[in-house]
């Protein structure tokens, strides 16, 4: 029987979306250096190393935001590493590699992909979460790796980053060379990023609804997983007020999310903060309280 139809319905319509868009920017380029099948091949291929690339980068780019270290198996993090092998065994994926950051805030994250995948613990999480919650937590970030979802938002990613910056040179060498034309391919470019960038972001709400039904299924404990939902909300709530307080009195700190983490990680992390009403469309995750209550209704 095929799991989570829902979800990867979803991911074959989104992936046809991108594509349309890849293949947009592809044939614009063919146009632009000249048809013929040399500058073909060349688009074809620059793009696809494009797409790789960012991959890649942003997997790097996720674990070096945060300042991810290997966790030790020993000491206060053997447990966690017992967690991780049954419940990768009983996902039928290899353990993922196992690494921990002092983020500021309680959370986790998970990146890569099947026989490749890393999830990232914060000390935060760990010293906040009881026994069952943390291993909640846990089956929550292996459940991503193992429904490829990670991968897909990835591309995803990098596909309308690189649609934004095609929209950008297709402004600026299609007209005058001033500056109104770079300020206004600069916000083409943003625009065009934002478009693609939504249907990313619906894939990205409904995957941690997945995520969540998987962690309670195999570790017989959907409760256990509302109540770290719960913890890790305040705990992201007191940092947000923390950072409203030093900001009124004029400290400053590299951009974050509303969940106190890096733009380059937030989207991958298990809590994605709040959001007002406009925000909505374009937020990482699902309203917090509707993801608990779906949980306790099980």
């Amino acid at each position: 029987m095929v799991r989570h139809i829902g979800l990867k319905l979803r991911m074959v319509i989104m992936g046809s979306i991108l594509f349309a868009f890849y293949a947009a920017i592809a044939g614009l380029a063919y146009l632009y250096f000249g048809a013929t099948t040399g500058a073909l091949g060349i688009v074809l291929l620059g793009t696809l190393a494009f797409v790789g690339f960012q991959y890649k980068f942003g997997k790097w780019a996720a674990l070096r935001s945060v300042g991810a270290e290997d966790m030790p198996e020993e000491g206060r993090y053997q447990e966690i590493h017992q967690h991780v092998d049954q419940l990768s065994r009983d996902m039928g994926i290899d353990k993922p590699r196992l690494m921990v950051a002092d983020m500021g805030v309680p959370n986790a994250f998970a990146v890569g992909r099947k026989g490749a995948g890393v999830v990232v613990v914060s000390t935060e999480i760990i010293d906040l979460l009881d026994r069952d919650e943390l291993k909640g937590v846990l089956a929550h970030e292996l459940a991503h790796i193992s429904n490829r979802d990670v991968v897909m938002m990835l591309i995803g990613q990098s596909i309308a980053a690189m649609v934004g910056i095609v929209v950008q040179f297709a402004v600026i060498f299609g007209g005058e060379r001033n500056i109104g034309s770079y300020i206004f391919a600069m916000i083409a470019g943003s625009i065009a990023q934002m478009i693609v960038s939504i249907f990313v972001m619906a894939i990205s709400r409904y995957r941690e609804y997945v995520a969540d039904s998987d962690a309670a299924e195999y570790t017989n404990n959907p409760d256990a997983m509302a109540r770290a939902l719960e913890k890790i909300s305040q705990g992201a709530k007191q940092r947000q007020q923390a950072s409203q307080s030093l900001n009124q009195r004029g400290g400053r700190g590299r951009q974050q999310q509303d969940n106190g983490m890096p733009d380059e990680v937030a989207a991958l992390c298990i809590f994605g903060g709040d959001r007002g009403i406009l925000q909505t469309i374009f937020a990482t995750h699902p309203p917090i309280e509707k993801r608990i209550e779906k949980l306790r209704a099980r």
